[in-house]
């Protein structure tokens, strides 16, 4: 990746999220055939079309891209309509069974961007007040699932430590109904501290929204939104989305919200992670220090934005994905080896939790013929 593509990327990127002025942006053909494709990769089409649409016509990019942005921006926007539509829907479903309800993550996240069709979308998480039996019990009631299965490899609904994976919907919406906050830390000590947190701060805070859903206080997203970087930042990597909405959080947060969570960091096992992410924030979208809930780390930051750059979410795009089974497993636990130095007892649980799941689920990957590890729970 040339040095000033991943520029120009930033460029746009603050642009379109109005955080500096429009400025000439010179590009050649070749140049927007690789921002249109990294816009792609990092889930970010919708919100850096933003900013191409308002550079002059000269500066845009060849006109058959530009089409082709607007059709996938356009459809983005669709796609918001729907899951907002989808969320206010369950919000009433759940709602009427008097539980309460918060939407977590993305539709939440959503609107606190500038334009809150742009943000590209994903499933939708929604918190359900009740614990795991309780809430497994409603949704059998309510006919969402029928029967559980558990691991993937028996093709039914599963119940994760966190959530309910539902089947997708007619519109292909998938919805994942959480009966705890958050998958939270591998170190159980930490985790412990974390969800006994998250548990009491999303009971008390949930508010409705104009879209018609509940979301929970910033003070709990952004709790919340760490542990669940830190988590995907180790499985395999994280994206510039990701980075985007924690920006939009604290821009969104109170001095007494960022004091709060940041008392809570090294309790919590999280203070590595943001230290990390507070450096990623202000090299790419120019966090103000007075927004920071500690320190950045420039080596662990560092660290970050390179497995941003290179692997994206859950590190799909890492070159380590592109080999065989064994050499993929085999950089994969190097790539932990080395993670390590960023946090090196939490890397030490998430592979205990692994070969934990392993052996446990083994029966069952032997009864349907499947030893893959990617069936293994998270």
């Amino acid at each position: 990746m040339k040095k000033l593509h991943q520029e120009q990327l930033f460029q746009l990127l603050r642009q379109s999220m109005g955080l500096t002025e429009q400025k000439d942006f010179a590009a050649t053909a070749e140049d927007w055939q690789w921002l249109h494709e990294e816009a792609v990769r990092q889930s970010l089409t919708g919100v850096i079309y933003g900013a191409v649409a308002q550079l002059p016509a000269s500066q845009q990019p060849p006109m058959e891209l530009l089409l082709q942005w607007i059709y996938e921006a356009d459809v983005i926007n669709g796609m918001n309509e729907l899951l907002n539509q989808e969320s206010a829907r369950l919000t009433r479903l759940f709602s009427e069974q008097g539980r309460k309800t918060a939407i977590l993550k993305g539709q939440a996240n959503a609107r606190l961007y500038p334009d809150r069709l742009s943000r590209q979308v994903g499933d939708i998480d929604i918190w359900v007040e009740g614990g795991k039996k309780g809430v497994v019990a409603l949704l059998m009631e309510l006919g969402l699932v029928t029967e559980l299965g558990s691991t993937s490899v028996e093709g039914k609904p599963t119940a994760s430590y966190h959530h309910v994976h539902l089947p997708p919907t007619k519109d292909h919406i998938v919805v994942e109904v959480h009966f705890r906050p958050s998958s939270g830390n591998f170190n159980p000590f930490t985790n412990r501290r974390l969800q006994r947190w998250l548990e009491q701060e999303i009971a008390s805070s949930c508010q409705p929204v104009d879209e018609g859903f509940n979301v929970p206080s910033v003070r709990f997203a952004l709790m919340m939104q760490l542990s669940h970087v830190q988590r995907h930042f180790l499985e395999g990597g994280i994206g510039l989305r990701h980075v985007c909405d924690y920006y939009w959080l604290l821009k969104n947060s109170t001095e007494e919200d960022r004091r709060e969570v940041a008392s809570h960091l090294s309790s919590f096992g999280l203070r590595f992670t943001a230290s990390a992410l507070m450096w990623v924030l202000h090299e790419v979208l120019h966090l103000d220090e007075d927004l920071m809930l500690c320190p950045p780390d420039s080596y662990r930051g560092e660290w970050m934005l390179r497995e941003i750059m290179a692997g994206v979410n859950f590190g799909y795009h890492a070159e380590r994905e592109k080999h065989g089974t064994l050499r993929r497993f085999s950089e994969n636990k190097w790539r932990l080896l080395q993670l390590m130095r960023f946090d090196f007892w939490e890397v030490i649980w998430m592979e205990i939790h692994f070969w934990k799941s392993v052996i446990s689920t083994l029966p069952t990957r032997i009864r349907y013929r499947t030893l893959s590890l990617s069936t293994i729970p998270r």
